[in-house]
């Protein structure tokens, strides 16, 4: 709607009629202060209410926090077959500490204190893993087609049972 909307606006006689007003010719500004449009976001939904951020931002910033999720995971399997101790010192910080803010994770896991030689090595490992695995490892093609296909098939099922109620049909 938008896109056709912005061919409206480029039209060079274009007019509208106000309430209270005689028919009058309206600038491109004008009318796209009257209908709230913006042109520049013709290829793109506008999406409101994430202030500064755009929604992939949010998407990116949740990404980086799963990211360390997904490190840790990697370091505590490779721990556990090689230094058990730092293993279960690694499990039991895990235990008392959020995953939910990667970056906090990281902060609080570089400034605790080792109980034996070698912790350093794996508090480093996991930040270098974290990068690692979002640069290398992650299938982001991946991800984008298993979003598609999550959103379509979810849109699918909820428009069949949808129609499955309003309609009174049964399945057979």
């Amino acid at each position: 709607m938008e896109c056709c909307l912005a061919s409206l606006l480029r039209a060079p006689s274009l007019s509208i009629v106000l309430p209270g007003k005689s028919s009058r010719r309206s600038s491109s500004l004008h009318l796209r202060q009257l209908v709230g449009f913006h042109p520049s976001r013709c290829q793109k939904m506008f999406v409101p209410g994430f202030g500064e951020a755009s929604p992939e931002a949010k998407a990116a910033a949740n990404l980086h926090h799963f990211f360390t999720f997904v490190a840790i995971k990697i370091v505590l399997s490779q721990l556990q077959s090689y230094n058990r101790e730092a293993y279960e010192e690694l499990m039991e910080f895990v235990s008392r500490n959020s995953l939910n803010d990667g970056d906090q994770f990281c902060r609080r896991l570089m400034r605790e204190s080792p109980r034996h030689k070698g912790t350093i090595s794996w508090k480093i490992s996991t930040i270098q893993v974290r990068s690692a695995y979002s640069k290398r490892d992650f299938e982001w093609d991946n991800l984008q087609m298993l979003a598609h296909k999550m959103v379509d098939e979810s849109n699918t099922r909820l428009m069949r049972d949808y129609v499955k109620e309003t309609s009174h049909i049964e399945d057979n």
